[in-house]
């Protein structure tokens, strides 16, 4: 208790002390985390839209994958991107390893299945008639499926809150594709990590409740903003 006590204040010294490299590699964890989850929301929303309202052979085969794609251990993506990115690998040409694009790839590959599975129930749990409502009226395709994705706006704000915290908070990605570079890959998790393993607990806690609070404070904003919209 007494460890955790030292922690909390550790944190509010660095806090109110503002120290630049904490604050550089919270900034860096958030710039990494909301390109990813960006580009999991650019990539998934379509593809769960397509999967929803799509009638297909093997479909339930593809909505099964991404299911189990929700549940990928940050590790083995991290391991298959460095693969893909090793000098010798399909990407090396790119030469992005051990840098943050290389970070920002591993997390949306995290989290592009939860958004595209969230999105599939979200569309798919729409009143079964509503398609052919819109569409009686003359709609569009196009109409049609932004009215859709109008109707489940809420759930969808779920899907962006889901992706943003599968990896704000995952290390095994982050750690293997970035290297933990002191001021250049250097984020909350892998700090964190670096500091345990150092034996500086106070400094882990520190960084913990850093983390806690940033995410926290991001699913607020957009809890906010989903409760605002819920219909009364």
């Amino acid at each position: 208790m007494e460890l955790f006590i030292e922690g909390i204040s550790k944190a509010l010294s660095l806090l109110i002390n503002l120290d630049g490299e904490v604050f550089a590699v919270t900034f860096l964890s958030l710039e990494i985390s909301c390109c990813a989850t960006l580009v999991s929301l650019f990539i998934g929303i379509p593809v769960g839209i397509i999967l929803a309202l799509s009638d297909f052979f093997g479909r339930r085969l593809v909505i099964s994958v991404v299911n189990t794609g929700m549940g990928l251990p940050p590790v083995v993506v991290g391991l298959f991107v460095t693969l893909f990115l090793w000098r010798n690998g399909p990407l090396g040409f790119l030469e992005i390893l051990y840098t943050p694009y290389a970070m920002i790839l591993a997390q949306a590959v995290i989290a592009t299945p939860i958004v595209t599975g969230i999105t599939v129930a979200s569309i798919q749990n729409l009143p079964g008639n509503l398609k052919l409502q819109v569409q009686a009226l003359g709609a569009t395709r196009i109409q049609t499926v932004w009215i859709l994705v109008r109707e489940a706006r809420l759930p969808l704000l779920a899907a962006v809150m889901a992706g943003f915290g599968g990896v704000i908070s995952e290390v095994g990605a982050s750690i293997m594709v970035g290297g933990n570079i002191k001021g250049q890959t250097r984020v909350l998790t892998t700090a964190t990590v670096m500091e345990t393993g150092k034996g500086d607990f106070e400094v882990a806690i520190a960084l913990s409740l850093i983390l806690l609070m940033l995410a926290f404070s991001v699913n607020y904003l957009l809890t906010v903003i989903q409760q605002r919209e819920r219909p009364r």
